[in-house]
């Protein structure tokens, strides 16, 4: 381990303990169903005491109070976790406490169905460029009008294949106007198979991975490769029918508040390849002018 590696898992435990006695001392006994006041009459010092909060958290004292002083101690995710229910922390709270502690953050919550307009603004606000939004198990959530006319329409999809893997693998129209299908084609599934691996036992993967595997010999096969590869920049090549080649380039983007999800957003590579984007979309409404 380096210096600064040390230096920094030091700061990270010394934070840790100063914002576990601040969550500790803005506490009252009545909050956690407690008794007020203590054998010998009324507290010394404001909120809980490390043996209260240990009892509540079913973790020992002494541990808990080396966990304070930034020691150094192995904390799991179910005793962190434990300690921001007794602390009665918010979900941020609980996601800074899982950061200080160097666990991964709590899942984020799935999506509100009252989200959906939001972000099919946010994709709408990327046109001519196309743009889509996916979860992690890579289903469409929204898309725009240049991602449906350049690429595909998943709204032609059902419900339950409306799925970029799906879309990717079974569609023959994508498929023919894809210049480089195959290499394209492995990416998306390398990053679905690393997806699928940060959820073992998900039924949606599992349910994903079958019906493609029977519709789709080549994803059967590239599969059984176990091919792990993350998002790496490129550059995709459509020949659309009516307005000839595209070149779109690739970008991913997470939302901070709901990192599960993925915006792609695809920019035309050269102001000619904008320009037959554009002569695929319908032309935008005149506006009416307020009456004087």
């Amino acid at each position: 381990m380096t210096s600064s590696n040390h230096d920094e898992q030091t700061a990270r435990r010394t934070e840790l303990g100063a914002f576990l006695r601040a969550c500790r001392a803005r506490l009252a006994p009545a909050d956690v169903g407690l008794p007020d006041g203590s054998a010998s009459g009324r507290r010394r010092t404001p909120g809980l005491r490390r043996e209260e909060i240990a009892q509540l958290s079913g973790v020992g004292v002494t541990w808990y109070t080396w966990l304070e002083q930034g020691r150094k101690i192995s904390a799991s995710i179910q005793v962190i976790d434990a300690l921001a229910r007794t602390l009665l922390l918010t979900g941020d709270q609980q996601r800074h406490l899982r950061e200080l502690a160097g666990l991964p953050p709590p899942e984020p919550p799935v999506p509100a169905d009252d989200m959906l307009p939001r972000l099919q603004r946010l994709v709408d606000a990327q046109a001519p460029c196309l743009a889509s939004v996916y979860d992690e198990h890579f289903d469409y959530l929204v898309w725009n009008e240049p991602y449906a006319v350049v690429r595909h329409d998943p709204g032609t999809l059902p419900a339950s294949r409306r799925n970029m893997l799906w879309m990717m693998f079974t569609d023959p129209v994508n498929r023919a106007r894809m210049v480089r299908w195959e290499s394209a084609a492995r990416a998306v599934l390398s990053q679905f198979r690393a997806a699928a691996g940060r959820h073992p036992g998900d039924p949606r993967f599992t349910e994903l991975v079958e019906a493609l595997s029977e519709a789709s010999p080549q994803f059967r096969d590239w599969w059984a490769e176990h091919p792990v590869r993350y998002f790496r920049p490129a550059v995709i090549a459509v020949r659309h029918p009516e307005a000839g080649l595209i070149q779109l380039e690739m970008f991913q983007l997470r939302l901070v508040d709901q990192p599960g999800l993925i915006m792609v957003v695809q920019v035309p590579a050269s102001k000619t390849y904008l320009a037959r984007v554009r002569s695929l979309l319908q032309p935008e409404p005149p506006t009416t002018a307020p009456p004087g």
